[in-house]
């Protein structure tokens, strides 16, 4: 199975002195995920949680909502020619009641790291198919200084980012602040499916009184997982894309962006934030 770093020789310049030494880099390998037994997604993604990021893949296209909807997920060997196991494809195998969309034409076939579902874009695709509407959820109310303190948490434990520098993260907090999992990848997007898919399995969805904390920016990708997995939350540290904002405000989504310090900017779901004084209008 592909390990999480891998080291390779680098030449190092520093103040005009020149160096060779051994540097620790994050490993990137390709994940094909099938759905009983047919292709239907590779992604690039860091080794490790392969069948929770799986799992909460199919969670986000509304394939999955609870753990018994998923049978079993197995790597497939013989997925070389001579026959050996690459530990890079699985094979999600499905409850037999579970109705499986046609998610085929509405998606790439492949994703990248950084992309995400890029071929997915509808609005409205997303709020008809979510399971749990964000706006049904209990009141839930964050004080801007618990928000401003969560970014130094999620730092504090990224153990791998600390060794390579090379790994985006995503988090759950509790409404108080209490980190509940963490999970590092190559990819945002797989971090957030890797988190998804474990409390999939854990029978913990819908997320209904979480926050998601993503360690860059908050593309629609983002926050159609949130959505599809009930979180009412979505933190992030950089900017987010347009279509993430339009679909926070049509769903109910809290949305925050450049979370930096003391500062951040809500951009939909202002409600859940409980300010001290009235926000001025306009």
């Amino acid at each position: 199975m592909g390990r999480v770093t891998e080291r390779r020789k680098v030449l190092r310049i520093r103040d005009g002195a020149v160096s060779t030494r051994p540097d620790t880099l994050v490993a990137e390998e390709p994940l094909e995920i099938r759905l009983n037994g047919k292709p239907l997604a590779i992604t690039m993604r860091t080794p490790g949680d392969d069948f929770a990021l799986a799992a909460g893949f199919l969670v986000s296209e509304g394939v999955l909502a609870a753990g018994s909807d998923l049978l079993n997920i197995v790597y497939c060997a013989g997925a070389t020619v001579d026959g050996s196991n690459t530990y890079n494809v699985v094979d999600v195998k499905t409850a037999p009641d579970v109705v499986i969309p046609d998610i085929t034409l509405e998606r790439n076939v492949y994703t990248t790291s950084s992309c995400g579902l890029c071929g997915k874009a509808s609005l409205d695709a997303v709020r008809t198919t979510a399971r749990w509407p964000i706006a049904d959820t209990p009141p839930l109310r964050l004080e801007p200084e618990l928000l401003a303190d969560l970014p130094d948490r999620l730092r504090a434990a990224q153990r791998v980012f600390d060794r390579t520098g090379g790994l985006h993260a995503a988090a759950l907090f509790s409404e108080d602040g209490e980190l509940l999992d963490v999970r590092e990848d190559v990819g945002r997007h797989n971090a957030v499916d890797k988190l998804v898919g474990r409390a999939l399995r854990n029978g913990e969805l819908p997320l209904s009184r979480a926050v998601l904390l993503v360690s860059g920016r908050a593309s629609f990708e983002l926050a159609q997982k949130a959505v599809m997995a009930g979180i009412p939350v979505l933190a992030a540290v950089s900017a987010p894309s347009s279509l993430a904002v339009d679909l926070a405000a049509e769903t109910g989504l809290t949305l925050v962006g450049f979370l930096r310090g003391s500062s951040m900017n809500v951009y939909a779901g202002e409600g859940r934030i409980a300010l001290r004084t009235a926000a001025p209008r306009g």
